[in-house]
């Protein structure tokens, strides 16, 4: 969506072309991983590609560092036989989630501060904005289905991610003041307090109070 030109990439020497966008998304990634948020002449320089050429992959910084953004292709954070309770098997999300976050946190920190860009149009579409964990966390709670609404579970699904993400990190970290395994272990406490929370009270969908619910 932000390369400059599919064409180009789709036409020609289509293998040598990868090869080449992927030197620079790597070497993209390298200096995320110091804390940078790399330019395209960085990423062409460490790569040893020539910054005109790098400019036919990637037309400014911001596409080259959302391509470096460490992605997933995983469905689901569960494994093949879930246990079947929701806290069981929330924890197994939130716990694999929080070290996907913890062993990507220079990237991560690098999506959080572009997505904080004041201008709403400098923000496109961010991985952190695209809401990649929340299905993960959703699915962690289909055994709630009985008891709460569709709009009630994506509430509670929106306010768990809100828990265990980079911005709650950040946080602990950097104002709390804790080791990212204390912090670990916090965000995974939060992810069942609010599960508790929920099954006492039902997220509310709109302002005002939250409906009661029976107890799980």
């Amino acid at each position: 969506m932000f390369s400059v030109s599919t064409s180009y990439e789709a036409t020609g020497r289509v293998l040598q072309k990868q090869r080449t966008r992927q030197a620079l998304v790597d070497a993209a990634r390298d200096l995320v991983a110091t804390g940078m948020e790399p330019s395209v002449e960085q990423a062409a320089e460490r790569a040893g590609v020539a910054r005109t050429t790098a400019y036919r992959y990637f037309a400014n910084q911001r596409s080259l560092v959302l391509a470096a953004h460490p992605e997933t292709a995983a469905m689901t954070l569960l494994p093949p036989h879930a246990p079947p309770d929701a806290a069981s098997r929330l924890d197994i999300v939130a716990t694999r989630f929080i070290a996907l976050i913890i062993d990507t946190e220079p990237a991560q920190r690098t999506m959080l501060r572009l997505s904080l860009d004041p201008d709403p149009a400098g923000r496109g579409p961010l991985p952190l904005r695209q809401g990649r964990a929340v299905p993960w966390i959703a699915e962690a709670l289909e055994p709630l289905r009985a008891s709460l609404t569709d709009k009630e579970l994506h509430r509670l699904a929106l306010a768990v991610r809100s828990a265990i993400g980079i911005e709650a990190l950040v946080w602990l970290t950097d104002i709390g003041g804790l080791s990212r395994n204390d912090a670990a272990e916090s965000m995974r406490w939060s992810a069942q307090a609010l599960l508790s929370a929920a099954q006492l009270s039902a997220p509310p969908t709109r302002s005002g109070r939250a409906r009661r619910s029976h107890r799980i």
